[in-house]
């Protein structure tokens, strides 16, 4: 999963990012949190049209939909995903930002479709929040059964190490954005994640 941050690249339009990730994700989520909602409606309608990943939009459920997107992301914080459950069925996939076991357990039984888990490792970001919950952390939130998308200091050497843990894929924005480190991991993942006729995780 792809995560978009586009203020980081300056130099690379919308379309040509969206064009430069495409044949190499499964998904790409839609984080511009400081964009306006008509530009973030026009990025979502942008991805939705122009690529054939999964396309969700981060936090804004009414995007999503507006703009034919497959989903939504949820910050950790961000809205309650039974009420959207409740009010869309299953229109959206519905996702959740976790950094600890048992907020995966407990997005498991509001309803989410999967979750992203981390940062799995030591992350500048992420820094100030305290160490990271790592691999042990990350085969806890596992155990709970729900798909589990990996994030936070993964490049293609950790790959084989979460898949072992248990997720079902990796997301990260960085990683995303350097050509050479992107087709590689789209190579490992289709090694680590083969999938069934389909199209599933076998």
């Amino acid at each position: 999963m792809a995560i978009s941050d586009l203020k980081s690249l300056p130099d690379l339009s919308p379309a040509c990012w969206l064009q430069q990730i495409d044949p190499w994700v499964d998904a790409v989520q839609l984080r511009e949190k400081h964009a306006s909602d008509r530009q973030r409606f026009e990025l979502a309608t942008l991805a939705r049209t122009s690529t054939t990943s999964t396309v969700l939009v981060n936090g804004r459920p009414d995007i999503a939909l507006a703009a034919g997107c497959h989903g939504v992301h949820l910050p950790s914080s961000g809205l309650p995903i039974v009420a959207l459950r409740t009010a869309f069925g299953d229109r959206l996939l519905i996702g959740r930002s976790t950094h600890h076991p048992q907020e995966v357990a407990a997005a498991r039984q509001a309803g989410a479709d999967y979750v992203i888990f981390g940062p799995v490792f030591p992350t500048p970001s992420k820094a100030p929040y305290g160490p990271p919950p790592g691999l042990e952390g990350l085969r806890r939130a596992a155990a709970y059964g729900l798909p589990i998308v990996a994030v936070g200091g993964i490049g293609p050497d950790q790959m084989a190490l979460v898949a072992e843990a248990g997720a079902i894929g990796v997301a990260g924005i960085r990683a995303f954005q350097s050509q050479p480190t992107l087709e590689r991991m789209a190579q490992l993942a289709r090694q680590l994640w083969p999938r069934s006729a389909t199209g599933q995780p076998a």
